[in-house]
């Protein structure tokens, strides 16, 4: 009867912690659009977008907290416990990057930015959104159909990858435009680049654990 109460336990935490994956996706999903629409210099849209994105971010953070407050209820082994905090710290900080990445871009839109560079950025976001889909594919899975959550949780690393080369191709394109640019601009495109960069890698953190979990939910 214990370990059926500990099964349930499990569970509802992976129901929460999917929906904060849900939301988190969301976080990256906007900040695609968002870029969308720098792209095309539509500043207002862009503004309504990363305050929706903002709001999201705050409902991540609350769920990080409600999953914390439930592992505390059970009797999880401690490792079990540890491993799923870290997957829903990792989710959590995943949203927190994405909206230091939004927030750059809210300033930049009062830059002079080319629009290579913002076709570039927009490009490397849309490759962290799919990296984010497989990522709740992943979790999706976790605790049900554990080899279909590590074979997605694989996936993700190829999707993060993919990112990498876009962020190298940006920072090569940013050394190209740097003379042309302000400094300061310049400074804050490479802040954005790193948020982005490292929301990606958050993403794939998250998906290490998953590999982890799949073991221990056998």
């Amino acid at each position: 009867m214990e370990r059926w109460f500990e099964k349930r336990r499990v569970n509802k935490v992976l129901e929460i912690a999917y929906r904060q994956m849900a939301v988190a996706l969301d976080t990256v999903n906007d900040l695609e659009k968002a870029l969308a629409a720098a792209v095309g210099g539509d500043k207002k849209s862009a503004e309504t977008i990363i305050s929706r994105l903002f709001k999201a971010e705050e409902e991540v953070d609350d769920l990080r907290r409600t999953v914390f407050e439930e592992l505390t209820k059970g009797k999880l082994p401690p490792r079990d416990r540890e491993d799923i905090m870290n997957l829903v710290k990792n989710l959590d900080k995943t949203a927190d990057h994405v909206k230091d990445s939004a927030r750059n871009v809210l300033v930049l839109l009062e830059a002079e930015v080319p629009r290579e560079v913002w076709d570039a950025f927009h490009d490397m976001a849309s490759g962290i959104v799919n990296t984010a889909a497989v990522l709740r594919e992943s979790l999706k899975s976790l605790g049900e159909d554990n080899a279909r959550a590590r074979a997605m949780s694989e996936r993700v690393e190829e999707e993060e990858n993919k990112v990498d080369r876009k962020y190298l191709t940006i920072k090569s394109l940013l050394l190209e435009h740097g003379r042309d640019l302000n400094p300061a601009t310049l400074i804050i495109l490479k802040d954005l680049l790193d948020s982005m960069e490292e929301a990606t890698d958050r993403c794939a953190d998250t998906g290490d654990y998953i590999r982890v979990l799949t073991v221990s939910f056998k």
